[in-house]
Protein backbone atom coordinates (compact mmCIF):
# COMPACT_ATOMS: atom_id res chain seq x y z
CA UNK A 1 0.00 0.00 0.00
CA UNK A 2 1.40 3.58 -0.94
CA UNK A 3 2.20 5.66 2.11
CA UNK A 4 -0.01 8.54 2.18
CA UNK A 5 1.61 11.69 3.89
CA UNK A 6 -0.05 14.95 4.68
CA UNK A 7 1.33 18.80 4.06
CA UNK A 8 0.15 22.18 4.36
CA UNK A 9 -2.17 23.82 1.62
CA UNK A 10 -0.26 27.61 2.46
CA UNK A 11 3.15 25.29 1.77
CA UNK A 12 5.80 25.09 4.89
CA UNK A 13 7.11 21.44 2.99
CA UNK A 14 6.73 19.45 5.40
CA UNK A 15 5.05 16.57 4.94
CA UNK A 16 3.81 14.77 8.32
CA UNK A 17 2.03 11.33 9.15
CA UNK A 18 -1.61 11.06 9.52
CA UNK A 19 -1.29 11.03 13.00
CA UNK A 20 0.72 14.05 13.24
CA UNK A 21 -2.11 15.84 10.81
CA UNK A 22 -4.86 14.69 12.96
CA UNK A 23 -3.05 15.73 16.66
CA UNK A 24 -2.27 19.13 15.06
CA UNK A 25 -5.70 19.91 13.84
CA UNK A 26 -4.04 23.06 12.02
CA UNK A 27 -0.80 23.72 9.85
CA UNK A 28 1.41 26.11 12.28
CA UNK A 29 1.20 28.46 9.24
CA UNK A 30 -2.48 28.78 9.25
CA UNK A 31 -3.21 26.03 6.50
CA UNK A 32 -5.04 22.91 6.15
CA UNK A 33 -3.41 19.37 6.09
CA UNK A 34 -4.09 17.67 2.55
CA UNK A 35 -3.09 14.59 1.59
CA UNK A 36 0.35 14.37 -1.03
CA UNK A 37 -2.32 12.19 -3.13
CA UNK A 38 -5.79 11.02 -2.98
CA UNK A 39 -5.78 7.09 -2.59
CA UNK A 40 -7.13 5.58 -5.46
CA UNK A 41 -9.66 2.77 -4.03
CA UNK A 42 -7.63 -0.35 -4.36
CA UNK A 43 -10.27 -2.85 -4.90
CA UNK A 44 -13.14 -3.47 -7.77
CA UNK A 45 -16.60 -1.31 -6.68
CA UNK A 46 -18.42 -4.68 -6.43
CA UNK A 47 -16.54 -6.06 -3.73
CA UNK A 48 -17.90 -3.22 -1.86
CA UNK A 49 -21.53 -4.58 -2.43
CA UNK A 50 -22.19 -6.25 0.63
CA UNK A 51 -19.83 -4.84 2.88
CA UNK A 52 -21.82 -2.90 6.41
CA UNK A 53 -20.61 0.24 6.87
CA UNK A 54 -17.90 -0.63 9.14
CA UNK A 55 -16.14 -2.97 6.91
CA UNK A 56 -16.45 0.12 4.29
CA UNK A 57 -15.24 2.74 6.66
CA UNK A 58 -12.22 0.40 6.94
CA UNK A 59 -11.56 -0.45 3.72
CA UNK A 60 -11.78 3.59 2.87
CA UNK A 61 -9.93 5.18 5.95
CA UNK A 62 -7.60 2.70 5.51
CA UNK A 63 -6.60 4.17 2.55
CA UNK A 64 -5.55 7.50 3.82
CA UNK A 65 -4.45 6.49 7.29
CA UNK A 66 -1.58 4.42 6.31
CA UNK A 67 0.58 4.68 9.45
CA UNK A 68 -2.57 3.19 11.53
CA UNK A 69 -2.28 -0.31 12.03
CA UNK A 70 -5.45 -2.43 10.45
CA UNK A 71 -6.41 -3.83 14.05
CA UNK A 72 -6.03 0.12 15.37
CA UNK A 73 -8.48 0.97 12.93
CA UNK A 74 -11.15 -1.92 13.25
CA UNK A 75 -10.98 -1.14 17.62
CA UNK A 76 -11.74 2.61 16.37
CA UNK A 77 -14.75 2.12 14.31
CA UNK A 78 -16.04 -0.59 16.14
CA UNK A 79 -16.37 2.06 18.88
CA UNK A 80 -17.63 4.69 16.68
CA UNK A 81 -20.40 2.95 14.84
CA UNK A 82 -22.35 1.39 18.28
CA UNK A 83 -25.32 1.37 19.77
CA UNK A 84 -24.84 4.55 20.40
CA UNK A 85 -26.64 5.10 16.26
CA UNK A 86 -30.30 4.15 16.73
CA UNK A 87 -30.04 1.76 13.53
CA UNK A 88 -27.07 -0.61 13.09
CA UNK A 89 -27.13 0.33 9.19
CA UNK A 90 -25.27 4.05 10.86
CA UNK A 91 -26.36 5.84 7.41
CA UNK A 92 -29.91 4.54 5.85
CA UNK A 93 -30.67 5.56 2.37
CA UNK A 94 -34.41 6.45 2.32
CA UNK A 95 -36.67 6.84 -1.47
CA UNK A 96 -39.48 8.85 -1.10
CA UNK A 97 -41.09 9.88 -4.03
CA UNK A 98 -38.42 10.11 -6.68
CA UNK A 99 -36.09 11.12 -4.40
CA UNK A 100 -33.09 9.52 -2.51
CA UNK A 101 -32.50 10.76 1.12
CA UNK A 102 -29.30 9.94 2.71
CA UNK A 103 -29.98 10.08 6.33
CA UNK A 104 -27.06 10.81 8.46
CA UNK A 105 -28.70 11.81 11.88
CA UNK A 106 -29.05 8.41 13.46
CA UNK A 107 -26.44 8.95 15.76
CA UNK A 108 -26.72 10.63 19.21
CA UNK A 109 -26.62 14.35 18.62
CA UNK A 110 -29.07 13.76 15.43
CA UNK A 111 -26.71 15.57 12.90
CA UNK A 112 -24.47 14.28 10.50
CA UNK A 113 -21.33 15.62 12.33
CA UNK A 114 -21.72 12.44 14.47
CA UNK A 115 -20.41 10.65 11.42
CA UNK A 116 -17.01 12.18 11.76
CA UNK A 117 -16.67 13.25 15.19
CA UNK A 118 -17.37 9.57 16.92
CA UNK A 119 -14.56 7.94 15.64
CA UNK A 120 -11.95 11.52 15.51
CA UNK A 121 -11.81 10.84 19.59
CA UNK A 122 -10.22 7.19 19.10
CA UNK A 123 -8.26 8.48 16.50
CA UNK A 124 -6.53 11.26 18.23
CA UNK A 125 -5.96 9.03 21.37
CA UNK A 126 -4.20 6.44 19.14
CA UNK A 127 -2.17 9.78 17.13
CA UNK A 128 -1.13 10.97 20.68
CA UNK A 129 0.18 7.75 21.12
CA UNK A 130 1.87 7.11 18.05
CA UNK A 131 3.75 10.49 18.39
CA UNK A 132 4.38 9.67 22.27
CA UNK A 133 3.10 12.53 23.36
CA UNK A 134 2.11 12.21 26.82
CA UNK A 135 0.59 16.04 26.68
CA UNK A 136 -3.07 16.77 27.65
CA UNK A 137 -4.66 17.44 24.68
CA UNK A 138 -7.41 20.56 25.03
CA UNK A 139 -10.03 20.27 21.99
CA UNK A 140 -10.67 23.90 20.21
CA UNK A 141 -14.01 23.69 18.49
CA UNK A 142 -15.79 26.36 17.00
CA UNK A 143 -19.34 25.43 16.05
CA UNK A 144 -22.19 27.14 13.82
CA UNK A 145 -24.61 24.22 16.23
CA UNK A 146 -23.89 20.91 14.64
CA UNK A 147 -20.02 20.21 15.43
CA UNK A 148 -20.32 21.58 19.44
CA UNK A 149 -22.64 18.98 20.87
CA UNK A 150 -20.85 16.05 18.73
CA UNK A 151 -17.46 16.75 19.57
CA UNK A 152 -18.72 17.59 23.32
CA UNK A 153 -20.28 14.33 22.79
CA UNK A 154 -17.24 12.62 21.75
CA UNK A 155 -14.69 13.88 24.05
CA UNK A 156 -16.66 14.20 27.20
CA UNK A 157 -14.72 12.24 29.95
CA UNK A 158 -12.13 11.23 27.42
CA UNK A 159 -8.97 10.96 29.75
CA UNK A 160 -5.96 13.19 28.79
CA UNK A 161 -8.34 15.68 27.08
CA UNK A 162 -10.19 18.85 27.33
CA UNK A 163 -12.59 20.01 25.11
CA UNK A 164 -14.10 23.67 24.27
CA UNK A 165 -16.48 25.27 22.49
CA UNK A 166 -17.43 28.21 21.37
CA UNK A 167 -20.90 28.60 19.94
CA UNK A 168 -23.02 32.14 18.42
CA UNK A 169 -25.04 32.95 21.25
CA UNK A 170 -28.05 33.96 18.67
CA UNK A 171 -27.26 31.72 15.67
CA UNK A 172 -28.31 28.43 16.57
CA UNK A 173 -31.72 26.59 17.43
CA UNK A 174 -32.70 26.49 20.83
CA UNK A 175 -32.54 22.60 20.48
CA UNK A 176 -28.88 22.73 19.76
CA UNK A 177 -27.89 25.46 22.35
CA UNK A 178 -29.57 23.21 25.01
CA UNK A 179 -28.10 20.32 23.35
CA UNK A 180 -24.43 21.99 23.65
CA UNK A 181 -25.01 23.70 27.44
CA UNK A 182 -26.50 20.85 29.53
CA UNK A 183 -23.47 18.75 28.40
CA UNK A 184 -21.83 16.83 31.40
CA UNK A 185 -18.49 15.97 31.58
CA UNK A 186 -15.54 17.09 34.22
CA UNK A 187 -13.72 18.42 31.01
CA UNK A 188 -16.34 19.53 28.81
CA UNK A 189 -16.62 23.47 27.93
CA UNK A 190 -19.34 25.65 26.47
CA UNK A 191 -19.04 29.17 25.96
CA UNK A 192 -21.35 31.20 23.83
CA UNK A 193 -20.17 34.50 21.98
CA UNK A 194 -22.12 38.00 20.69
CA UNK A 195 -20.94 37.45 17.14
CA UNK A 196 -21.23 34.87 14.37
CA UNK A 197 -19.80 31.24 13.49
CA UNK A 198 -17.24 33.46 11.15
CA UNK A 199 -16.39 34.99 14.22
CA UNK A 200 -15.80 32.22 16.53
CA UNK A 201 -13.91 30.13 13.68
CA UNK A 202 -11.57 32.90 13.11
CA UNK A 203 -11.14 33.25 16.76
CA UNK A 204 -10.29 29.69 17.11
CA UNK A 205 -8.03 29.66 14.07
CA UNK A 206 -6.13 32.42 15.65
CA UNK A 207 -5.75 31.01 18.92
CA UNK A 208 -4.76 27.43 17.54
CA UNK A 209 -1.54 29.73 15.80
CA UNK A 210 -0.82 31.90 18.22
CA UNK A 211 2.71 30.96 19.24
CA UNK A 212 2.81 32.79 22.63
CA UNK A 213 0.18 31.08 23.24
CA UNK A 214 1.19 27.27 21.90
CA UNK A 215 4.20 28.21 24.30
CA UNK A 216 2.49 28.92 27.42
CA UNK A 217 0.30 25.66 27.05
CA UNK A 218 3.57 23.74 25.94
CA UNK A 219 4.70 24.78 29.26
CA UNK A 220 2.04 23.54 30.99
CA UNK A 221 2.74 20.00 29.11
CA UNK A 222 -0.59 21.04 26.71
CA UNK A 223 -1.52 21.38 23.51
CA UNK A 224 -4.20 21.86 21.30
CA UNK A 225 -5.91 20.10 18.63
CA UNK A 226 -9.37 21.16 16.59
CA UNK A 227 -12.77 19.03 16.43
CA UNK A 228 -13.46 21.44 13.49
CA UNK A 229 -13.42 19.95 9.72
CA UNK A 230 -10.19 22.06 9.31
CA UNK A 231 -8.83 18.68 11.31
CA UNK A 232 -8.40 15.79 8.57
CA UNK A 233 -9.23 13.70 10.99
CA UNK A 234 -13.05 15.19 10.43
CA UNK A 235 -12.83 15.09 7.13
CA UNK A 236 -11.48 11.47 6.15
CA UNK A 237 -14.26 9.33 8.25
CA UNK A 238 -16.95 11.26 5.76
CA UNK A 239 -15.42 10.12 2.89
CA UNK A 240 -17.08 6.37 3.39
CA UNK A 241 -20.45 7.34 3.68
CA UNK A 242 -20.71 8.36 0.13
CA UNK A 243 -19.63 4.91 -0.78
CA UNK A 244 -21.66 3.93 1.50
CA UNK A 245 -24.87 5.18 -0.24
CA UNK A 246 -23.94 4.17 -3.52
CA UNK A 247 -23.28 0.57 -2.24
CA UNK A 248 -27.54 0.99 -1.15
CA UNK A 249 -28.38 2.09 -4.58
CA UNK A 250 -26.56 -0.80 -6.52
CA UNK A 251 -27.80 -3.46 -3.85
CA UNK A 252 -31.62 -2.01 -4.26
CA UNK A 253 -31.24 -2.30 -8.10
CA UNK A 254 -31.46 1.53 -8.95
CA UNK A 255 -28.22 1.04 -10.32
CA UNK A 256 -25.75 -0.66 -12.02
CA UNK A 257 -22.06 -1.02 -11.01
CA UNK A 258 -20.34 1.58 -12.60
CA UNK A 259 -23.15 4.00 -13.66
CA UNK A 260 -22.37 7.73 -12.06
CA UNK A 261 -25.01 9.45 -9.62
CA UNK A 262 -25.25 12.65 -8.47
CA UNK A 263 -25.24 14.12 -4.79
CA UNK A 264 -27.14 17.26 -3.46
CA UNK A 265 -25.16 18.44 0.04
CA UNK A 266 -26.58 21.13 2.10
CA UNK A 267 -23.21 23.19 2.47
CA UNK A 268 -21.85 25.99 4.83
CA UNK A 269 -18.50 25.21 5.33
CA UNK A 270 -17.81 23.23 2.65
CA UNK A 271 -16.53 19.63 4.61
CA UNK A 272 -19.41 17.57 3.61
CA UNK A 273 -19.17 18.12 0.22
CA UNK A 274 -15.36 18.21 -0.13
CA UNK A 275 -16.14 14.43 1.22
CA UNK A 276 -18.27 13.84 -1.89
CA UNK A 277 -14.84 15.15 -3.91
CA UNK A 278 -12.44 13.15 -2.10
CA UNK A 279 -14.75 10.14 -2.89
CA UNK A 280 -15.38 10.86 -6.70
CA UNK A 281 -11.66 11.14 -6.42
CA UNK A 282 -10.61 7.64 -5.36
CA UNK A 283 -12.93 6.68 -8.03
CA UNK A 284 -16.58 6.69 -6.79
CA UNK A 285 -18.74 7.56 -10.16
CA UNK A 286 -19.84 10.85 -9.25
CA UNK A 287 -20.98 13.02 -11.86
CA UNK A 288 -22.08 16.03 -10.12
CA UNK A 289 -21.95 17.29 -6.59
CA UNK A 290 -24.45 19.99 -6.49
CA UNK A 291 -23.57 22.81 -3.72
CA UNK A 292 -26.21 23.42 -2.14
CA UNK A 293 -26.71 27.28 0.28
CA UNK A 294 -29.64 28.93 1.96
CA UNK A 295 -29.34 32.73 1.56
CA UNK A 296 -25.92 33.31 2.65
CA UNK A 297 -24.89 32.14 -0.90
CA UNK A 298 -21.26 33.11 -1.30
CA UNK A 299 -20.55 29.25 -2.33
CA UNK A 300 -22.99 29.77 -4.53
CA UNK A 301 -21.98 33.05 -6.36
CA UNK A 302 -18.19 31.17 -6.19
CA UNK A 303 -19.13 28.35 -8.20
CA UNK A 304 -20.85 30.20 -10.39
CA UNK A 305 -17.97 33.24 -10.77
CA UNK A 306 -14.97 32.16 -9.75
CA UNK A 307 -15.15 35.01 -7.29
CA UNK A 308 -15.47 34.48 -3.62
CA UNK A 309 -16.55 37.52 -1.42
CA UNK A 310 -17.38 37.55 1.93
CA UNK A 311 -18.47 40.89 2.11
CA UNK A 312 -22.10 41.31 2.19
CA UNK A 313 -24.46 40.79 5.15
CA UNK A 314 -24.74 38.40 7.36
CA UNK A 315 -28.18 36.44 6.80
CA UNK A 316 -29.45 34.70 10.38
CA UNK A 317 -31.65 31.52 8.21
CA UNK A 318 -33.67 28.90 9.29
CA UNK A 319 -30.61 26.91 8.83
CA UNK A 320 -28.39 28.25 11.08
CA UNK A 321 -25.40 25.26 10.42
CA UNK A 322 -25.19 27.07 6.87
CA UNK A 323 -25.26 30.63 7.82
CA UNK A 324 -21.37 30.94 7.19
CA UNK A 325 -19.36 33.11 4.98
CA UNK A 326 -16.15 31.49 5.55
CA UNK A 327 -16.00 28.35 3.96
CA UNK A 328 -12.79 26.86 5.24
CA UNK A 329 -12.71 23.61 3.90
CA UNK A 330 -12.87 25.55 0.57
CA UNK A 331 -8.83 26.49 0.74
CA UNK A 332 -8.46 22.44 0.34
CA UNK A 333 -10.67 22.17 -2.98
CA UNK A 334 -8.68 25.40 -4.11
CA UNK A 335 -5.26 23.51 -3.44
CA UNK A 336 -6.77 20.52 -5.57
CA UNK A 337 -7.69 22.58 -8.40
CA UNK A 338 -4.57 24.86 -8.74
CA UNK A 339 -2.29 21.89 -9.15
CA UNK A 340 -1.39 21.76 -5.40
CA UNK A 341 0.57 25.25 -6.17
CA UNK A 342 0.71 26.34 -2.19
CA UNK A 343 1.66 29.79 -3.50
CA UNK A 344 -1.50 30.19 -5.41
CA UNK A 345 -2.77 29.34 -2.31
CA UNK A 346 -1.31 31.37 0.10
CA UNK A 347 -1.71 34.56 -2.00
CA UNK A 348 -5.84 33.97 -2.15
CA UNK A 349 -5.80 33.85 1.87
CA UNK A 350 -3.85 36.92 1.72
CA UNK A 351 -6.09 38.50 -0.25
CA UNK A 352 -9.29 36.97 1.53
CA UNK A 353 -7.74 38.45 4.85
CA UNK A 354 -6.86 41.96 3.51
CA UNK A 355 -9.66 42.57 1.17
CA UNK A 356 -12.35 39.97 1.84
CA UNK A 357 -12.43 38.48 -1.26
CA UNK A 358 -10.64 37.36 -4.09
CA UNK A 359 -10.90 35.58 -7.85
CA UNK A 360 -9.42 32.37 -8.83
CA UNK A 361 -7.82 32.13 -12.37
CA UNK A 362 -9.49 30.46 -15.70
CA UNK A 363 -7.51 27.64 -15.07
CA UNK A 364 -8.79 27.15 -11.59
CA UNK A 365 -12.31 27.97 -12.83
CA UNK A 366 -12.01 25.32 -15.43
CA UNK A 367 -11.58 22.94 -12.55
CA UNK A 368 -14.68 23.39 -11.15
CA UNK A 369 -16.98 21.41 -13.64
CA UNK A 370 -17.21 18.68 -10.80
CA UNK A 371 -19.51 21.08 -8.70
CA UNK A 372 -23.09 22.94 -9.66
CA UNK A 373 -24.40 25.66 -7.17
CA UNK A 374 -27.51 26.13 -6.26
CA UNK A 375 -29.30 27.80 -3.41
CA UNK A 376 -32.74 28.27 -1.55
CA UNK A 377 -34.30 31.23 0.10
CA UNK A 378 -36.27 31.13 3.25
CA UNK A 379 -39.61 30.88 1.02
CA UNK A 380 -38.47 28.11 -0.95
CA UNK A 381 -37.03 26.32 1.81
CA UNK A 382 -40.34 26.29 3.83
CA UNK A 383 -42.52 25.29 0.68
CA UNK A 384 -40.04 22.59 0.07
CA UNK A 385 -40.76 21.01 3.44
CA UNK A 386 -44.32 21.66 3.06
CA UNK A 387 -44.45 19.71 -0.55
CA UNK A 388 -42.74 16.58 0.53
CA UNK A 389 -44.69 16.35 3.47
CA UNK A 390 -47.83 16.85 1.88
CA UNK A 391 -46.50 14.14 -1.19
CA UNK A 392 -45.30 11.53 1.05
CA UNK A 393 -45.38 12.53 4.75
CA UNK A 394 -41.75 12.35 5.10
CA UNK A 395 -40.55 15.02 7.18
CA UNK A 396 -37.12 17.07 6.22
CA UNK A 397 -35.34 19.56 8.37
CA UNK A 398 -34.19 23.04 7.30
CA UNK A 399 -30.76 22.10 5.99
CA UNK A 400 -31.85 18.64 3.85
CA UNK A 401 -34.62 21.08 2.42
CA UNK A 402 -32.36 23.65 0.99
CA UNK A 403 -30.29 20.82 -0.66
CA UNK A 404 -33.82 19.40 -2.03
CA UNK A 405 -34.47 22.79 -3.26
CA UNK A 406 -30.88 23.10 -5.10
CA UNK A 407 -31.38 19.55 -6.67
CA UNK A 408 -34.53 20.65 -7.80
CA UNK A 409 -32.93 23.65 -9.33
CA UNK A 410 -30.61 21.70 -10.87
CA UNK A 411 -33.14 19.29 -12.51
CA UNK A 412 -35.08 22.03 -13.99
CA UNK A 413 -31.52 23.50 -15.34
CA UNK A 414 -30.16 20.24 -16.78
CA UNK A 415 -32.57 17.82 -17.25
CA UNK A 416 -30.14 15.63 -16.03
CA UNK A 417 -32.12 12.24 -15.26
CA UNK A 418 -29.22 10.96 -13.58
CA UNK A 419 -30.09 9.29 -9.84
CA UNK A 420 -29.49 11.68 -7.25
CA UNK A 421 -28.83 11.42 -3.51
CA UNK A 422 -29.75 14.27 -1.41
CA UNK A 423 -27.96 14.65 1.87
CA UNK A 424 -30.03 14.78 4.88
CA UNK A 425 -27.71 16.43 7.59
CA UNK A 426 -29.93 16.81 10.96
CA UNK A 427 -33.01 15.64 12.16
CA UNK A 428 -36.28 17.62 11.95
CA UNK A 429 -36.14 17.45 15.76
CA UNK A 430 -33.49 20.01 15.92
CA UNK A 431 -35.15 22.64 14.24
CA UNK A 432 -39.04 22.16 14.54
CA UNK A 433 -40.06 25.64 15.41
CA UNK A 434 -39.74 25.89 11.32
CA UNK A 435 -40.21 22.59 10.24
CA UNK A 436 -43.41 22.90 12.04
CA UNK A 437 -44.83 25.73 10.70
CA UNK A 438 -43.70 25.01 7.61
CA UNK A 439 -45.87 21.71 7.80
CA UNK A 440 -49.45 23.54 8.96
CA UNK A 441 -49.71 27.02 10.71
CA UNK A 442 -50.88 25.95 13.81
CA UNK A 443 -48.19 25.11 15.10
CA UNK A 444 -47.03 28.55 15.41
CA UNK A 445 -46.20 30.00 18.44
CA UNK A 446 -45.68 26.46 20.42
CA UNK A 447 -41.97 26.52 21.86
CA UNK A 448 -39.42 23.88 21.08
CA UNK A 449 -40.27 21.30 23.22
CA UNK A 450 -43.77 21.26 22.72
CA UNK A 451 -43.24 20.98 19.10
CA UNK A 452 -41.14 17.95 19.59
CA UNK A 453 -44.15 16.03 20.83
CA UNK A 454 -46.11 17.29 18.01
CA UNK A 455 -43.75 16.34 15.37
CA UNK A 456 -43.57 12.58 16.79
CA UNK A 457 -47.20 12.12 17.05
CA UNK A 458 -47.52 13.28 12.98
CA UNK A 459 -44.32 10.89 12.22
CA UNK A 460 -45.74 8.21 14.63
CA UNK A 461 -41.89 7.79 15.35
CA UNK A 462 -40.40 7.95 18.93
CA UNK A 463 -38.58 11.45 20.28
CA UNK A 464 -34.97 10.27 19.66
CA UNK A 465 -33.03 9.15 22.80
CA UNK A 466 -31.08 12.38 22.67
CA UNK A 467 -33.22 14.61 22.96
CA UNK A 468 -35.88 12.95 24.75
CA UNK A 469 -35.53 14.54 28.04
CA UNK A 470 -33.87 17.62 27.28
CA UNK A 471 -36.06 20.24 28.58
CA UNK A 472 -35.90 19.26 31.40
CA UNK A 473 -31.48 18.82 31.83
CA UNK A 474 -30.15 21.36 34.05
CA UNK A 475 -28.04 24.16 32.28
CA UNK A 476 -24.18 23.55 33.27
CA UNK A 477 -22.20 25.77 31.11
CA UNK A 478 -23.69 29.62 30.97
CA UNK A 479 -20.79 31.99 30.01
CA UNK A 480 -21.09 34.59 27.47
CA UNK A 481 -18.44 36.64 25.96
CA UNK A 482 -17.50 39.23 22.93
CA UNK A 483 -15.82 38.06 20.40
CA UNK A 484 -12.53 39.92 21.10
CA UNK A 485 -12.71 38.29 24.54
CA UNK A 486 -12.23 34.08 23.33
CA UNK A 487 -8.46 33.55 24.28
CA UNK A 488 -9.36 35.32 27.71
CA UNK A 489 -12.17 32.54 28.41
CA UNK A 490 -9.31 29.74 27.08
CA UNK A 491 -6.42 31.71 29.48
CA UNK A 492 -8.82 31.60 32.56
CA UNK A 493 -9.92 27.69 31.99
CA UNK A 494 -6.44 26.89 31.22
CA UNK A 495 -5.08 28.68 34.02
CA UNK A 496 -2.74 30.28 31.87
Amino acid sequence: MKQIYYKSTRGNGVEVTAAEAIARGLCSDGGLFVPTSIPKLAIELKELMHMNYKQLALTIMKEFLTDYEEDELKSCIHKAYDKKFDTTIIAPLVKQGQSYFLELYHGPTLAFKDMALSILPYLLKIAVKKLNNNKEMIILTATSGDTGKAALEGFANVDGTKIIVFFPEQGVSEIQKRQMVTQTGDNTFVIGINGNFDDAQDGVKQMLTNKDLLKRLDDKSSMFSSANSINIGRLIPQVVYYFYAYTQLCNRGDIKIGEEINFSVPTGNFGDILAGYYAKKMGLPIKKLICASNENKVLFDFINTGIYDKVRDFVITMSPSMDILISSNLERLLYAISGQDSVVIKNLMEQLNKNGKYEINSTMKSELGDFFGGYATEAETSNAITEVYKNTNYVMDTHTAVSYVAYQKYLGQTKDATKTVIVSTASPYKFTPDVMKSIDAKYTGLNDFELIKELSKITNIDIPAGIVDLEKRPVLHKTVCAKNEMQKQIEKILKL
